[in-house]
């Protein structure tokens, strides 16, 4: 994530990650396996993975929102991000994502504020 338009603070955001059985919580797409720890700070990794757009860092959102993403057995939580861009998507897909690279996950997002 080397570009100049990198913002350098840190900010609360939101990421979806699948909740496991055994009550681990891990990505959605790449690097699946991983297990994503509470309130450490994590730098991103790069995994190229074939069929996916090649966009290293981790995919949050400002809002707990994703219309794109089914939450069967995924968990929204709120996290801590620093060094990130800004990722225009589509409004189907949740309109704007940041890529950072580092983040913190804090805890699970309360259901009202899901509403």
């Amino acid at each position: 994530m080397n570009n100049g338009n990198i913002l350098m603070k840190t900010q609360v955001a939101y990421k979806l990650l699948n909740l496991r059985k055994d009550g681990t919580f891990g990505p959605l797409f790449i690097n699946r396996k991983q297990i994503i720890p509470l309130n450490v700070w994590l730098k991103a990794e790069d995994h190229p993975t074939k069929g996916y757009a090649h966009r290293p860092g981790w995919h949050v959102a400002p809002r707990p929102e994703a219309p794109h993403l089914s939450t069967k057995g995924r968990i929204w939580m709120r996290v801590k991000i620093r060094d990130f861009v800004e990722l225009k998507r589509p409004e189907s897909q949740g309109g704007t994502w940041w890529l950072a690279e580092w983040m913190m996950v804090i805890a699970p997002v309360p259901w009202e504020d899901l509403a």
